[in-house]
């Protein structure tokens, strides 16, 4: 798996949108912190755009994305939010060009898809972690936020335990391999296509935003039925954002589903739709345990 260079500072980053239009004043508030990190930031040209015409969206987005990868100039990618359609261009991306340009590319939610296109077809290490103008915003961020950002500067791995936020056990043991994964919904969308995740030896990290119990169980069941959990190493459960009278009913599904996993499943990781939203490299090695429940993944960065 081929590692980005990690950033230094005075670097130019871009920031795109590949899964829709950007709110001007939000992003403008969240590319104040990466500039307060020392980075010099472009805006892709087509990240506020709104298209009637989504064939000539997809063209924008596509064109954002292989400029910044493209770009020699360029650090680091960083999605501006998420929204929707970012599978629609996952066919069209230059995977073996961006291979030969191998730099930082950072987002979640529907960026997911992207992620692990990327992550597959390129070889390279991909970042699920807090985008500029969701998770950066006056509003939303937080300091523990915008330290998911400083281990792409110092090279640093990470080690996730209760420290960061009380973890829950469904299921013991130990288990080694990549790190892959990232939104419920895309995940369980990718399945039966080319873009569909490689869980072979590897710790599958899952997150969601609002989705009823229901769902959860139908998206779960769906990837089992698909043979997706058959070989995994272990199950990382981000957070899956929802009230807790919902919350209850998921985590019965959850305790029902993963009771006889053969594998450790450890959840509440402050991953995904939340704050504070801990970045991770997806495609390095990660090691998840449960006595006591600790998630150690190698650097993203060399």
């Amino acid at each position: 798996m081929i590692k980005p260079y990690a950033l230094q500072e005075g670097d130019r980053v871009a920031v795109i949108a590949p899964a829709g239009p950007s709110d001007r004043e939000l992003l403008k508030q969240g590319i104040r912190v990466l500039e307060k990190m020392g980075l010099s930031v472009v805006i892709g040209r087509y990240v506020f755009d709104v298209e009637e015409d989504l064939a000539t969206a997809d063209q924008k987005r596509l064109a954002d994305l292989h400029e910044a990868f493209f770009n020699p100039d360029i650090r680091a990618i960083f999605c501006a939010n998420g929204g929707f359609g970012s599978a629609r261009i996952a066919p069209m991306i230059d995977y073996a060009k961006i291979r030969s340009n191998p730099k930082i590319f950072w987002g979640y939610s529907d960026i997911t898809y992207l992620l692990n296109a990327i992550q597959k077809f390129s070889n390279l290490v991909t970042f699920h972690g807090p985008m500029v103008a969701t998770d950066l915003n006056d509003a939303q961020g937080t300091a523990e936020t915008e330290s998911s950002f400083f281990p792409l500067f110092t090279k640093e791995s990470l080690t996730y335990d209760s420290r960061k936020s009380p973890l829950i056990t469904l299921a013991h043991g130990t288990g080694e391999g990549h790190l892959v994964g990232g939104n419920l919904d895309l995940i369980t969308n990718g399945v039966g296509t080319p873009f569909q995740l490689n869980t072979k030896g590897a710790i599958l990290l899952i997150e969601e935003v609002g989705a009823p119990s229901f769902l959860i169980n139908a998206m779960l069941t769906h990837l089992k039925q698909a043979r997706v959990f058959d070989e995994v190493e272990g199950v990382v459960i981000g957070d899956l954002q929802t009230e807790p009278d919902e919350y209850a009913k998921i985590k019965v599904v959850l305790q029902d589903f993963f009771a006889c996993a053969p594998f450790p499943v450890v959840e509440k990781f402050h991953i995904g739709h939340c704050q504070p939203n801990y970045g991770v490299p997806l495609g390095t090695h990660a090691k998840l345990t449960t006595s006591p429940p600790r998630l150690v993944i190698d650097s993203g960065v060399m």
